[in-house]
């Protein structure tokens, strides 16, 4: 299986976002009532691999329409801005 790439990131303040890409080998998304992205934070330089795009490692959200075995069976995930927390915009609710 391969993991579901970042297709856009739009949280700029993330340490792992360079130009809306993620950059962070991969990110964990959810806390089990929540689909935000685990892995955003803020620091003064960026991080990640420049050169990759990131995926999708993990997925908390059971309730996910594309969470199977709480592996994300979506293409690929939009993260963005909302209620100031970096969250999967894709989240479909079963």
């Amino acid at each position: 299986m391969e993991m579901p790439r970042v297709a856009v990131c739009e949280v700029e303040t993330c340490a792992y976002n360079q130009d809306s890409a993620c950059h962070a080998l991969a990110i964990t998304v959810g806390d089990a009532t929540h689909a935000r992205c685990d892995t955003f934070f803020t620091y003064p330089v960026k991080g990640g691999d420049s050169a990759a795009t990131g995926r999708v490692g993990a997925c908390k959200m059971a309730g996910c329409l594309h969470n199977q075995d709480l592996e994300c069976q979506a293409p690929g995930i939009t993260v963005a801005s909302l209620q100031d927390a970096a969250d999967c915009l894709t989240f479909t609710a079963r």
